[in-house]
């Protein structure tokens, strides 16, 4: 039995579909019942921070798809929420039995990173040194983000860019779920991190170009730099320590840190990641 977490997300929302088409016995843990009956699939109601449903979840569990919140504030400084929820599933997890984690972690998480790289990687390290199997999922940028709004465009609708021309290799979340279920329901992968990306590296102003073509309308992009991002997040209420950690991240993107792809995808799941393009044809409805 799979464990799903993250289930109504980006990503767990396409792995719900892929575990079903694959016939796979699995349960979501979702926070609201009413969430989880939307999502069409068995579900348990639990909270990462309430360690009862978690050990209730996890009772008929022999894997786990690993996935929460992304980095987020915290109004006095500290650690992210995500690192203490993450590992004590973990802990739990090794208390219980589980055979198998796979956990959908970040590009680039490294020792003493800002935010989710600095975060993922803490619990990379707690996952690996847990002896329970692992797996984990390395994903670029999201292309959802260019659907959802999430920090991608100003009040006028315009993309906002580190630079106009540094690539990045967006990766549909559909493409990491498809990655995630094989994992799942395969016998591979284990002890191995797999980076996720895209087929292409695309500059915000080819994204925007698409996106022109796609909403039928012009799409700018206006360049921040890293201060200028910084101030901008501080303008919307951000604590400017997560500010300037964010801008940051932001200049590392201008450099080049995620333009380059990978073949990850076809390794594990037989076929091409989708492009940028296939990406706005599947989700027509979500942006008209």
């Amino acid at each position: 039995m799979i464990l799903l977490t993250g289930a109504t997300g980006s990503i767990g929302t396409h792995l719900v579909r892929q575990l079903q088409k694959r016939q796979a016995p699995f349960t979501a843990l979702v926070r609201d019942a009413a969430k989880g009956r939307a999502l069409g699939c068995p579900y348990v109601v639990g909270d990462f921070d309430d360690p009862e449903s978690i050990n209730a979840a996890l009772a008929t569990a022999d894997q786990v798809l690993l996935n929460g919140a992304g980095a987020a504030p915290t109004a006095d400084g500290g650690p992210q929420p995500m690192i203490a929820q993450q590992k004590s599933l973990i802990d739990a997890a090794v208390r219980i039995g589980v055979a198998k984690i796979v956990k959908i972690s970040v590009w680039h998480a490294h020792r003493g990173g800002r935010l989710a790289e600095g975060a993922h990687w803490d619990i990379e390290q707690h996952l690996k040194s847990s002896g329970i199997d692992w797996s984990l999922l390395q994903p670029s940028g999201f292309m959802q983000n260019f659907i959802t709004g999430a920090g991608t465009f100003d009040d006028g609708g315009r993309l906002i860019a580190p630079a106009p021309d540094a690539p990045v290799s967006y990766i549909d979340c559909y493409d990491i779920a498809a990655c995630a279920a094989v994992l799942l329901t395969e016998d591979l992968g284990t002890g191995r991190t797999f980076v996720l990306t895209g087929p292409e590296a695309l500059t915000m102003a080819e994204v925007a170009g698409h996106l022109s073509r796609a909403f039928d309308k012009p799409v700018g992009v206006v360049s921040l730099s890293r201060d200028g991002m910084a101030l901008r997040l501080e303008a919307l209420g951000l604590p400017s320590q997560f500010a300037d950690d964010v801008a940051h991240l932001w200049a590392e993107v201008a450099a080049g840190s995620l333009a380059a792809t990978t073949e990850e995808v076809v390794g594990l799941t037989g076929r091409k990641p989708r492009t940028f393009v296939e990406f706005l044809s599947a989700n027509r409805a979500a942006y008209r």
